[in-house]
Order: C-alpha cells, then sequence, then structure tokens
C-alpha cells in the first residue's frame, strides 16, 4: 500500500525507461503490480515495453453486489496479466485463508490471469522445525482444484515471514532449501514436466546486495520484490542480478 497515481506513474516511468535499454539483450520477465488505484496509470506508463502489470489481490467473486471488491474480469479490462494471491500480509491481517486463496486462483485462471501463489512459515514454526510441513500444506490447499498447464500456469512465491522486516535473514542455502522442497512437491502433485515450467519466487526480502546469490540458486526462478521496488535503482539492480544470472547460461 505505497505510491499515489503521480508517484507511481513516476516509479513506473522511471522503471521503464531503463527497461527498454535494456531489452534488446534482456533474458529477464519483469512486471509490476501497483495498488488498484495505480494500474491504468501504470499500464500507460509502461505501454510500449516488456513489462507486464499485476495485481495485489482480487476477489474470486464474478462482478456483482460486493462493494469494495475487484473481479478477476476487471484485472483483466485495465490489462493485468498477474494476480498476487495470498501474500504474508493479507494472511496476517486479513484472514485470508489456503481455501479463499483456492478460489481466487481458479477464478484468476477462469479469466486467464497467473496467480502468484504466496506461502511461508512463520518464525515460530521453522524454531520447531515445522516449515516443510507448513509449507506443503500451505501449497496442496492453495493450489487445489488449480491447473497446472496452459497459457495461466500458476507461479509460486515462498515468503519466508520470519525474514521479512524482522532482523533475520534467510541465507541462499535455506532459500534454496525450501524452493527444492517446493518443487518436489510439486512433482508429486503434478509430475515432473509441470513441475519444471512452474516458476518459484523468492519473496523474504530480496535487494540489490543479495539478489544475485539467491537468483543463482537452481530452484530460485526470480523473486516478488517489496520494500526495495519502490526506489527504480534498487528494483533495476535487481533485474540486473536477474541479467547477469541468465548471461551465464
Amino acid at each position: 500500500m505505497n505510491t499515489e497515481v503521480d508517484s507511481a506513474r513516476t516509479l513506473a516511468a522511471e522503471i521503464a525507461s531503463e527497461i527498454r535499454r535494456r531489452e534488446p539483450t534482456s533474458g529477464v520477465e519483469t512486471a509490476v503490480c501497483p495498488p488498484f488505484v495505480n494500474l491504468a496509470a501504470v499500464r500507460e506508463v509502461i505501454g510500449g515495453t516488456s513489462i507486464r502489470l499485476g495485481a495485489q489481490n482480487m476477489s474470486d467473486q464474478p462482478p456483482g453486489a460486493f462493494t469494495g471488491e475487484t473481479s478477476a474480469s476487471m484485472l483483466v479490462s485495465v490489462g493485468c496479466d498477474f494476480v498476487i494471491l495470498g501474500h504474508s500480509e493479507r494472511r496476517q491481517y486479513f484472514g485470508e485463508t489456503d481455501q479463499s486463496v483456492s478460489a481466487k486462483c481458479r477464478a484468476a485462471q477462469g479469466a486467464g490471469i497467473k496467480p502468484i501463489v504466496c506461502v511461508g512459515e512463520r518464525l515460530d514454526e521453522r524454531e520447531q522445525g515445522r516449515e516443510e510441513e507448513v509449507v506443503a500444506a500451505q501449497i496442496r490447499a492453495s493450489l487445489d482444484g488449480v491447473d497446472p498447464a496452459g497459457s495461466t500456469e500458476p507461479v509460486v512465491a515462498y515468503e519466508p515471514v520470519w525474514a521479512i522486516g524482522t532482523g533475520h535473514t534467510a541465507t541462499p542455502e535455506q532459500a534454496q532449501s525450501m524452493h527444492r522442497f517446493i518443487r518436489k512437491l510439486l512433482v508429486e502433485m503434478w509430475g515432473e514436466r509441470a513441475a519444471a515450467e512452474i516458476r518459484i519466487l523468492y519473496g523474504g526480502s530480496m535487494k540489490p546486495d543479495n539478489a544475485q546469490e539467491l537468483l543463482e540458486q537452481p530452484d530460485i526462478d526470480g523473486g516478488l520484490i517489496g520494500g526495495a521496488s519502490l526506489k527504480a535503482s534498487s528494483f533495476l539492480a535487481i533485474v540486473d542480478a536477474g541479467l547477469e544470472v541468465t548471461s551465464k547460461f
């Protein structure tokens, strides 16, 4: 919940200008997910670039008597390709559950939007050695009934809640260990071919100074960027870290 229309437009313009310069050799897909009220303005600014648009949440219901909500078809009409679902803050402050996330995922796919499904354990759950149990339960329930194939295949974002604004930091090895576990779980659920196609993003305070180390891990396919996305320079530094990693392949 940051930026107003003018500041969102300025931030998006700074990012778009630099992405245009990088595009001839770009091997990194970039998307921005501003607040609902800024979606249309940002879409205008990023038009003509490879940057894709996403939203931070949506309803699982079709248009109708749900005052204050935003439907999948509304997101499509404003040009969204992605929607973030089940973010840890939505779960913590607004009571979202795996079941509600699953319903939203299915609605997003039905409208042709790729859901970015967020999962992750709290500090107390990691200290109890339950991190894999917790994440596995979230993934199985949040992706229940979701189609892994097609143009709207889901994206999984691992956000260790204990590493977001707490002073604790996940090492690249810790992040890779969980991403590898998630990949194996997706193989069990959907088979090797589908699991290999699913992108697993890391969302635990990825910043310019740790992005390359994280992105070099074999099962970390990208980042879900929080605070570092509010400054064009830091966001673009993460894009450049991705470009550096992809240039090695």
